[in-house]
């Protein structure tokens, strides 16, 4: 926890009110091709994790439980017929969306905006009937959100003091994003901040359990249903706090070790938040994904005899090495999070197998082989580069052969090494093929190309709400 004299030395009064009134101004018109672009990718990618997403255990109790709500409202519940007020389907929509670690990530926030940001605009935009000219400069005002106030706090340090950054964060990006939809002004989202500042948590105990992990899955849709309720609060004329982020106890405040409220503002010549995103091409943590292209170089491909493998070493930043160590999870939560069994799965897998997290590879013995011969450390350089960049070196020890190490700094997927359209594409038929949905990415992409000139979401979602196949 920072002091409250080094929040107080910033010396601008209420900064959390500045960056309402800058997101809030963001428009359509201030959108070049190249954002539209991006949000196109990002739209694409949010799709295909929550209808995929939609089709496993959890989300379908969540849609279960959400049943009662049916009817409340007219925002779509994807995978279902249903339509429920903005909360409840925002709620079930980013929950599924984060079921698979597949969603966006925000490096230096350490956090997932797509599952939350774009469930939460949605949500808010079918309900009120806006078109895609008011949902895409709305899901950049929640992206702007979450990467400055992650940037501020300094969200690198909050994962080893046990905070989950998405459930942290998300709340204010979405209610940034609800609030743009909703046409309020800069100091009812100011309240709503406020008011989300008190909602605003999620424990990394998540990572310390083998079984009970659902949770994490919930962080998104907590995240999600608190920023829109907390938007929906605040135009109702509820009244949360000033200064959410930069006041004596607010956000940087609470959770920041050495906060850095400048990071609230714009920089001069950066770029927009969703430029800053890294799209993920493995069904795991986003920290292990350097790590799998390194084992990938270092396995000529995964074509090395696994057989030969002695010893894999890893290095990295330190919550490699003191959070993600389990080597025999029983839950597919547990699995993503484990360092052992995601190399392990790739290698015999493939790096992109969502069953390489099933619960038949949980229990396979090769995986458990494989998985003991797994160890990490921190490694200095890769410690200092995070959250910025997530690094990581693996030294492979053969049998009949020298050590062989490589270091990758920024993995597939990141602004560095970026996926490209046609990948994303690829992504979004692997993901739903299972599903039986007979939608292509490609066509669901050139509906998402014509966003900004579409005045009703409908098309968008109306493909979606035909019920998943169990995966």
């Amino acid at each position: 926890m920072a002091t409250a004299r080094s929040v107080a030395e910033g010396g601008v009064a209420d900064r959390s009110l500045a960056l309402a009134r800058e997101v809030l101004a963001i428009r359509l018109a201030d959108l070049d091709a190249t954002d539209r672009s991006q949000l196109g990718r990002l739209i694409l990618d949010h799709l295909a994790c929550v209808y995929r997403g939609a089709s496993l255990s959890w989300s379908l109790a969540m849609a279960e439980w959400a049943r009662r709500y049916d009817g409340a409202g007219r925002a779509i519940v994807i995978g279902t017929p249903m339509r429920c007020a903005p909360p409840i389907a925002a709620l079930v929509n980013a929950t599924a969306a984060h079921g698979l670690e597949l969603d966006d990530t925000h490096d230096e926030s350490v956090s997932h905006p797509g599952a939350v940001v774009i469930g939460a605009a949605l949500a808010v935009a079918v309900d009120r009937g806006r078109g895609g000219d008011a949902l895409l400069p709305a899901i950049v005002a929640g992206y702007e959100v979450i990467g400055r106030i992650g940037a501020a706090t300094g969200a690198g340090s909050m994962i080893e003091e046990g905070f989950h950054p998405t459930a942290l964060f998300g709340s204010f990006g979405a209610a940034a994003a609800a609030a743009h939809l909703m046409g309020l002004d800069a100091e009812t989202l100011n309240r709503a901040f406020g008011l989300a500042l008190s909602m605003a948590g999620g424990s990394m105990q998540f990572a310390e359990d083998s079984v009970a992990t659902s949770v994490k899955r919930l962080h998104g849709g907590y995240s999600a249903h608190h920023g829109v309720l907390a938007a929906e609060l605040a135009a109702a004329g509820l009244a949360g706090p000033a200064m959410a982020f930069d006041g004596r106890y607010g956000l940087c405040q609470l959770y920041g070790v050495k906060p850095d409220l400048a990071r609230l503002g714009r920089r001069a010549g950066a770029p927009r938040e969703i430029h800053r995103i890294s799209f993920k091409p493995y069904p795991c943590c986003r920290l292990f994904h350097s790590t799998i292209d390194a084992l990938e170089e270092a396995t000529d491909g995964f074509a090395l005899d696994r057989t030969r493998i002695r010893r894999i070493r890893v290095g990295g930043p330190t919550i490699m090495a003191t959070q993600h160590m389990q080597r025999r999870p029983r839950s597919v939560m547990a699995a993503q999070y484990s360092l052992p069994h995601a190399l392990a799965a790739s290698l015999i897998y493939g790096p992109r197998a969502v069953e390489g997290y099933a619960e038949g590879a949980m229990s396979n013995p090769e995986i458990h082989r494989l998985a003991d011969r797994i160890e990490a450390e921190t490694d200095a350089e890769m410690e200092s580069a995070f959250p910025a960049h997530f690094g990581s070196t693996v030294t492979l020890e053969l049998e009949g052969d020298a050590p062989r190490k490589v270091a990758v700094l920024d993995s597939l997927g990141t602004p560095a090494r970026p996926m490209t359209l046609e990948a994303l594409i690829g992504k979004f038929d692997q993901l739903i093929a299972p599903t039986g949905l007979g939608l292509r990415g490609a066509s669901l992409a050139t509906v998402i190309d014509e966003l900004a000139g579409a005045t009703s979401l409908e098309p968008l979602l109306a493909p979606l709400r035909v019920a998943p196949n169990p995966t």
